[in-house]
């Protein structure tokens, strides 16, 4: 679960102060699939951000699995996001000179796993994303598409509870795109919280809750039927 209470993010621009996030109140519960939307400079990408433990509110209180997380330092929040939250961005961020499968195994890596063990295991995320026949393929041998799913086997090869994606079908044509939400949405069915920020409504609309942003505040939340 994650809980943010009376949150605020403010950033200094020249001799004014932009409220980013104000006094936001927000719960997400386990297993939750939420879309994000507003017009650009409503704070959904901070939102992201705070909830990804990217950044940290100027006040307020962040709770991440009963735990406060708001004033911890910062390898206490690198250890954090290493063990629960992936992303996925609108730019792929992958590394050119690596394979798909090493892209994808950076992540172990980092948190010290047996190279055994981390090839294995990013091994079978890439082929849950469908990508078995393009392990050793650099990103500037794959298609846009194809870099997002690398993306998002990195995102998912910690076995993350919450997942987060900026525009992930930002740069993709429509067939890409679609073939990207898919594979997200597999992911939340088989458990992961998902929170998609998006200016398309045709992806926003297929969430089981909206939230609507403007001006740092949540001025919607909407829950829906679809399973």
């Amino acid at each position: 679960m994650m809980r943010l209470e009376q949150v605020c993010r403010d950033f200094q621009v020249g001799d004014q102060v932009v409220h980013a996030l104000d006094h936001v109140d927000l719960v997400i519960q386990a297993g939750e699939y939420i879309s994000v939307m507003g017009p650009s400079g409503s704070g959904k990408s901070t939102l992201l951000n705070l909830l990804g433990l990217l950044d940290r509110p100027t006040s307020g209180t962040y709770w991440l699995s009963d735990k406060d997380v708001s004033a911890l330092g910062d390898s206490e929040l690198a250890e954090q996001r290493q063990r629960n939250i992936g992303f996925i961005f609108q730019s792929f961020h992958l590394l050119p000179r690596l394979s798909a499968l090493e892209n994808v195994e950076l992540p172990l890596v980092l948190a010290g796993a047996p190279p055994k063990e981390r090839r294995a295991r990013a091994r079978e995320v890439l082929d849950a994303v469908g990508l078995s026949a393009r392990l050793d393929h650099r990103p500037d041998q794959l298609s846009g598409g194809e870099r997002q799913r690398v993306a998002i086997g990195r995102a998912i090869v910690m076995r993350p509870g919450v997942l987060l994606a900026d525009e992930p079908t930002g740069n993709l044509d429509s067939k890409s795109g679609d073939e990207v939400i898919e594979i997200i949405e597999q992911l939340n069915r088989d458990g992961i919280s998902l929170l998609v920020v998006t200016h398309d409504p045709d992806i926003g609309g297929r969430a089981r809750r909206h939230l609507v942003m403007h001006d740092g505040r949540i001025v919607g939340d909407e829950r829906t039927g679809l399973q």
